[in-house]
């Protein structure tokens, strides 16, 4: 049902929210707990997925076998719980990779590799030559071990089925890929065959590719699958074969968040008679109106019809902050510049191992690109970034093999410099365990660990895509090869805004074109526009904080002061006034634009001159 006006839409809601409280179940939760055969549920955030599932179970005979297969070990836990609750003992929890290891590994010679294979492994191990370069080889290794994943995530029974080309969209990178193709595809073989026989250890996603290959027949009465949104087409291939059970797809269409995984969604993919679950209970309207303004984005690509997000949530309690950003190290960015700004938090908490934010999936770490920067060769640990002269080998590196990860790396490194270790080390001061994250006063995650979780307060980095974005990227050439990465861009921050139960922090120029906000929407402003030169700061020792920040918001929408040089020494007069600034609160943003200098110079100066410890 759609509505035009608003004020009409919430009204309605707000009598769902009363009528639904009235029942123990909604009537689509009540279809779906009616329902007979294979079907599939599109569960949109904060729905009660788990709960219809566990429900579902519950009308099933006792002594019936039910598999439910959990996403990841995270959520495998979660649902153990949740189901133990109930005492559905009849039900088992596994995840894809935890059956295809009980079938697969449990009992043969097989050792599993822990961590990825690195570029540098694999000129080792397949003894590749023939190229001018280690640099070339390296190239080839990453293009190798992206293609073995590929056909280990599909439900393709051989390499040559695969289109590892068509995955490769940055034209720079995919003529590489063309002109090294026989290459890749042979080491590839290699690759695979040495772990099927065992001479070297197996991925994760080589035991489930054997497990898929090795047509599996599962002992269960019924199969529920969650999360099919991102299924990999290996696992969706075992889940359909199991004619003899009846199959639950559940997943939620838009937060297919995985496609980099070689994921696919199955729900668009299964013929099972359909089901909506589209009552958020988590979040209340205006959030809601906003994830369907979102998801109306996806438009600009394709023509798109999404069931509607009625929100339904009441919460306005403010205790969990989370900051939530689209990348590692644009969350590791975000971090910074929080820690920088509020010199006096105590507690913070990243989901997940906090280390794993300053490292690039190929093993690279911040601190190895830190010394690349400063041509500090001896000091770098990572095979790759040896084998580099300069940031511009690296540079051509990132743009052959689209790594977003070492570029995001490169621009941390390019704003703070020689600051990095002391920024790391205060987050890792101030970061608690698992044990203590109720003592965090902000908790930071990306889109990916946090799917699935909820929390009060949400923030979000600016390193997700916006209108602005997708309309530059309809103009261009490549336009038409980029729709699904740009569409599951669109969910990332979908699933990003439907983590916040109370309040929403958005930066402005993620909002779509001419949407209204109120109290549950908190718009943060960009910079103010700088412009126009000469205009000198106040004398900081007589005037109070909040007059000064004044004074200095006034200044930067005015112009700043001309510096010749971002290099040139610091003066005396500019030592006061930095510390004057830093007295007073004024950020190190502020700081490095008010000087003309990256906040690493900035904070590095007030080092040297005693400010900082």
């Amino acid at each position: 049902m759609y509505f035009k006006n608003d004020l009409i839409k919430i009204w309605f809601q707000e009598r769902l929210l009363v009528f639904s409280q009235r029942m123990k179940y909604t009537l689509q939760q009540q279809s779906i707990l009616a329902s007979e055969g294979n079907i599939k549920i599109n569960a949109v955030a904060g729905s009660g997925k788990t709960t219809t599932m566990i429900e579902y179970a519950k009308t099933k005979p006792p002594k019936s076998k039910i598999l439910y297969l959990a996403f990841n070990k995270s959520v495998k836990i979660e649902a153990e719980q949740k189901f133990s609750k109930h005492k559905l003992t009849n039900v088992r929890i596994e995840t894809a990779h935890s059956l295809a290891f009980r079938n697969i590994v449990a009992g043969s010679n097989y050792k599993i590799k822990l961590g990825d294979y690195k570029p540098h492994e694999l000129v080792q191990l397949l003894a590749m030559t023939g190229s001018s370069t280690n640099h070339e080889l390296f190239i080839i290794a990453n293009h190798i071990l992206k293609m073995a994943s590929l056909f280990c995530n599909s439900n393709a029974q051989k390499v040559s089925e695969i289109d590892y080309l068509k995955t490769v969209l940055d034209s720079k990178a995919n003529a590489f890929v063309k002109h090294n193709f026989k290459t890749i595809e042979q080491f590839t073989r290699q690759f695979l065959a040495k772990m099927n026989h065992g001479e070297i250890e197996i991925t994760h996603d080589f035991y489930l590719k054997k497990f898929q290959l090795s047509n599996p027949v599962l002992p269960f009465d019924y199969i529920l699958f969650d999360e099919g949104q991102d299924a990999s087409p290996a696992m969706l291939d075992v889940f359909l074969k199991q004619s003899n059970a009846i199959k639950v797809i559940v997943g939620d269409t838009h937060q297919q968040i995985y496609s980099w995984r070689y994921a696919v969604n199955s729900l668009e993919q299964v013929h099972f008679k359909s089901f909506d679950l589209n009552n958020s209970f988590r979040f209340g309207s205006k959030i809601a109106l906003l994830a369907n303004e979102i998801l109306f984005l996806k438009n600009k690509l394709k023509t798109f019809q999404s069931i509607e997000i009625i929100g339904l949530g009441t919460s306005n309690e403010k205790k969990s902050h989370a900051v939530i950003a689209r990348t590692n190290l644009g969350l590791l960015m975000k971090a910074i510049t929080f820690i920088t700004d509020n010199r006096k938090i105590k507690h913070l908490y990243f989901e997940g191992n906090f280390n794993s934010y300053t490292y690039a999936d190929e093993g690279a770490s911040l601190y190895d690109v830190l010394n690349l920067y400063n041509k500090k060769h001896f000091l770098i640990r990572d095979e790759l970034l040896k084998t580099m002269h300069s940031v511009v080998e690296l540079e051509d590196y990132i743009e052959k093999t689209e790594d977003k990860q070492l570029q995001m790396m490169l621009d941390i490194v390019k704003e703070y410099e020689d600051e990095i270790p002391a920024l790391l080390k205060q987050i890792k001061e101030k970061h608690v365990g698992d044990a203590e994250k109720h003592k965090a006063e902000i908790i930071f995650s990306t889109v990916h660990r946090c799917k699935g979780m909820e929390y009060d307060v949400v923030e979000l980095a600016n390193d997700f895509t916006t209108e602005e974005k997708i309309d530059r990227q309809k103009k261009q050439p490549e336009f038409e090869q980029q729709k699904d990465r740009i569409e599951e861009e669109i969910n990332l921050l979908y699933v990003a805004i439907t983590r916040a139960r109370s309040l929403l922090k958005i930066p402005e120029e993620l909002i779509p074109d001419n949407f209204k906000i109120d109290a549950t929407i908190e718009i943060i402003k960009k910079p103010a526009v700088k412009t126009k030169p000469d205009l000198v700061l106040p004398d900081y020792s007589t005037r109070n904080k909040r007059k000064i920040l004044q004074d200095v918001d006034s200044y930067f929408k005015i112009g700043k002061e001309k510096n010749s040089s971002a290099y040139q020494p610091w003066t005396s007069e500019q030592d006061k006034r930095l510390e004057k600034m830093f007295d007073e609160g004024v950020t190190y943003q502020e700081m490095a634009f008010y000087f003309e200098r990256t906040k690493g110079a900035v904070m590095s100066r007030l080092r040297k001159i005693g400010i900082l410890s």
